[in-house]
């Protein structure tokens, strides 16, 4: 394993265990977890998304080639996930959706970010949050549509509120109000841009303390079988997928392509989990998939970066 992995891997998991044991301790309360991520998405991450994207071109955050690639290896996980789980592990609408969107759905704020950061500097910055933006404002939203008809019954309408919940997400937010600055071409007032930087500095460590506080409170259980499949999914297939579409398809020049092929390679978001809370079925499965894919990925990420980094 090159010295680039180990440099970047071995800091980044020990601020998730150092945030796990501290939880496993007692030495914060129970609500700590739950405080602390809070802060990173309703406040670090969006200012650092903001300020950001208020420094660079409209043209740079619609890099075509990229959003296919990211979107394409996505979308051929999801549909591949979903139709194996159509046969092999049967149930509804909803549960297929949950299936799908687990198997392809990146940790790309919590873990994916401070990786890239680490690994290319603020070169990878853009295209990270282009990653964070098209799992939560394209693929949520679509198992999102998959749940809803599958729970529809004659005394549950279909509801809009999921989707108001998508729009007035804080990172969605913070990048519409980005590019709209950006467009503009006035830029932020220097108080304005010190703030947000300031805040958005805390995201990488409080992000991976936060998931570490998280994982406390995890358990491992379901079907075995379905959960293997669907953390070989993420960890294997996803990432495979985008490989192929991002060196052999659309030829990502510089950095892009070892940016598409990590953000693919990332374990299973917590979002997934919250979903699936939110609609009370495949909790136990994509509790699961998370903290193991999450563990596993300490192994199988440091050998994708000793690949494309060196």
């Amino acid at each position: 394993m090159s010295s680039a992995a180990i440099n970047i891997v071995l800091p980044l998991s020990a601020i998730l265990l150092a945030g796990y044991f501290a939880g496993r301790s007692g030495l914060f309360g129970e609500t700590s977890s739950a405080v602390l991520n809070r802060f990173v998405f309703v406040v670090s991450l969006p200012s650092l998304v903001f300020v950001s994207l208020s420094r660079v071109t409209v043209d740079q955050f619609f890099n075509w080639p990229f959003l296919a690639t990211l979107g394409g290896g996505m979308l051929a996980t999801f549909v591949l996930s979903m139709a194996v789980a159509r046969f092999v592990f049967p149930g509804g609408l909803s549960q297929l959706g949950l299936h799908g969107l687990t198997a392809m759905y990146s940790s790309t704020g919590y873990i994916g970010l401070p990786i890239l950061l680490i690994a290319f500097g603020n070169e990878a910055l853009i295209p990270g949050i282009i990653g964070a933006v098209i799992t939560g404002a394209v693929f949520l939203p679509l198992a999102i549509i998959l749940a809803e008809i599958g729970n529809r019954d004659e005394t549950r309408p279909f509801s809009l509120a999921p989707f108001a919940n998508v729009a007035r997400n804080p990172i969605f937010m913070a990048t519409v109000a980005g590019l709209l600055v950006s467009a503009s071409g006035m830029g932020l007032p220097k108080p304005v841009s010190v703030f947000c930087d300031l805040l958005g500095g805390a995201f990488t460590p409080c992000a991976l303390f936060s998931a570490g506080l998280f994982m406390v409170g995890c358990s491992v259980k379901g079907d075995g079988r379905e959960i293997s499949w669907l953390v070989f999914m993420k960890l294997a297939v996803h990432p495979l997928i985008t490989w192929w579409l991002a060196y052999h398809v659309f030829e990502l020049e510089g950095i892009l392509p070892a940016v598409a092929v990590i953000q693919a390679a990332l374990p299973a978001g917590v979002p997934v989990f919250v979903l699936a809370q939110q609609y009370q079925t495949f909790v136990a499965r994509s509790n699961a998939a998370v903290v193991i894919s999450t563990v596993l990925s300490a192994v199988t990420l440091s050998v994708l970066l000793s690949l494309l980094v060196g």
